[in-house]
């Protein structure tokens, strides 16, 4: 038995017509080495089907608590078919990235069917060099960051040929009887003012943690006065930043836009040696750099820094995909407004410094808490009315949202296709910001994954050439510092 957590309810109820809650990855594949040369939705389908014992969303559906009175579980599905979730896309010639791009923008407005297991691929056809493009979108509901790594690690091989599997093994899982999930849903019922008035009594030290509170007068002050009461001085304060208007900081519509790119991974290694810090703060020196650049162009360039909220797993290392949803967010000050690129930087790692030590002390459980403050019957309403209301008051937690998640640095293969590069797409919202940069390390290079509200920025791939210039920017001054320039 499997039940959603509530912060897994939670992408749940965050869903409306022009919100959709799964993250997605676009993989560009070489099928030379594929039998016949070709890779195809009838190949994909058998690997999901032979492999789907081995992650667990693939296979598994959703059972919703009769009244809504408790959150969902999920058991696995009788009728699973995996070629019922796998289209094929032509695109006509020449085949271009900016082709491919579009067909995956249109893909991603499209939300999932909650009557089936949650996921779809799309196999796109007719890329220039004869490649071939594997898109795959999966619920937030289902899966979170790391666990959508090992999904795609139980589909993958570390050459063309496909490795032995283990034996499928065991017994179907099925949810609870109907009694069963309304009994365990009038108790939890009843018990929930207890356990959120343990919430927020967990979540009161780390109030300025929360984006967007950090920077409401007296919030850092209450946070310090508790964990003094609470025999805990000491840890850092954040800084009172607010998330300035931007034009991806606007209700978000329907449409979305996506741009993929790619940097050497030795060149952002080279900048951390030259300037110091780590991977993280050069990519995050990288996108405060690319933005600036963005927002300087159309005259929308804020005096103070942007507000990235940055995602954060929770998973202790050997705990796997087990416990539904372990992820947090910490926001961050993006130096966009610093001109000096050598000052900008340091702004950037002194910046991260201290939100990842402030982090650190809290284990970053207010996500946790505070998902689980409003009881089941409810929740679903409520989380959409107070979206809404945020976006109707023009209330920014952040501007946008940066995820940097490193990955195998060896070549992998998906039906015997070699991996050329996995690019990330995932969640645009009123409040997290009409426009999420992610970035995913994978066999010597850094891929980028933007994904953007189309009314907003239509078209990210700018965004994509300012990185490159940003990295310019970045290695000259990393030489210097080596003595290279």
């Amino acid at each position: 038995m499997t039940q959603l957590t509530s912060v897994d309810a939670t992408f749940l109820n965050a869903e409306t017509g022009n919100v959709h809650a799964h993250i997605a990855g676009l993989g560009v594949l070489d099928p030379a080495s594929c039998p016949g040369g070709r890779l195809t939705v009838e190949m994909v389908a058998g690997l999901v089907r032979d492999r789907a014992h081995l992650a667990a969303p693939l296979r598994r559906r959703l059972v919703p608590v009769p009244f809504g009175l408790d959150f969902p579980y999920w058991e696995d599905d009788p009728d699973f078919a995996p070629e019922k979730h796998i289209v094929e896309v032509g695109l006509p010639a020449p085949g271009d990235d900016r082709q491919l791009a579009d067909a995956v923008a249109m893909l991603h407005e499209q939300p999932l069917d909650r009557s089936r297991p949650l996921w779809e691929i799309a196999l796109i056809q007719g890329l220039q060099g004869g490649r071939v493009a594997v898109y795959i979108k999966v619920h937030h509901a289902a899966i979170d960051g790391v666990m959508a790594a090992e999904t795609l690690a139980a589909l993958l091989d570390l050459s063309p040929e496909p490795r032995e599997l283990p034996p499928d093994d065991a017994a179907p899982v099925r949810a609870p009887s109907t009694a069963s999930m309304v009994g365990t849903g009038l108790l939890r019922a009843a018990a929930h003012p207890v356990r959120s008035a343990l919430s927020v009594a967990r979540t009161a030290p780390y109030l300025d943690e929360i984006p967007g509170l950090a920077a409401v007068p007296g919030v850092g002050l209450v946070s310090s006065m508790v964990q003094g009461a609470l025999g805990r001085p000491g840890t850092p304060r954040l800084p009172r930043v607010a998330a300035p208007a931007t034009p991806f900081n606007r209700p978000v519509g329907r449409r979305r836009s996506v741009a993929c790119g790619e940097l050497p991974l030795a060149d952002v290694k080279e900048i951390r040696r030259g300037l110091g810090g780590s991977v993280n703060d050069v990519v995050m020196a990288l996108c405060a750099t690319a933005l600036r650049q963005w927002l300087d162009k159309r005259g929308d360039l804020p005096d103070g820094p942007l507000v990235a909220g940055v995602p954060v797993s929770l998973r202790r290392p050997g705990h796997g995909g087990a416990g539904g949803n372990q992820v947090s967010i910490l926001s961050a000050p993006l130096a966009t407004h610093v001109p000096d690129p050598a000052d900008r930087y340091a702004a950037v790692r002194r910046d991260m410094d201290l939100v990842k030590r402030r982090f650190t002390a809290s284990a970053g459980g207010w996500v946790r808490e505070m998902s689980g403050l409003l009881p089941a019957p409810v929740a679903g309403a409520v989380t959409r009315f107070a979206l809404q209301a945020a976006s109707a008051a023009s209330l920014r937690p952040v501007n946008l949202v940066v995820s940097n998640v490193p990955g195998p640095q060896f070549p992998l293969y998906l039906c015997g296709a070699r991996v050329l590069g996995y690019y990330p797409i995932s969640v645009v919202t009123d409040v997290s910001g009409g426009l999420n940069i992610t970035v995913f390390s994978y066999d010597g290079k850094v891929n980028v994954g933007i994904v953007a509200c189309r009314d907003l920025v239509p078209d990210p791939s700018e965004i994509i050439d300012h990185l490159d210039d940003a990295l310019d920017e970045l290695r000259a001054l990393s030489r210097q510092a080596l003595g290279k320039g």
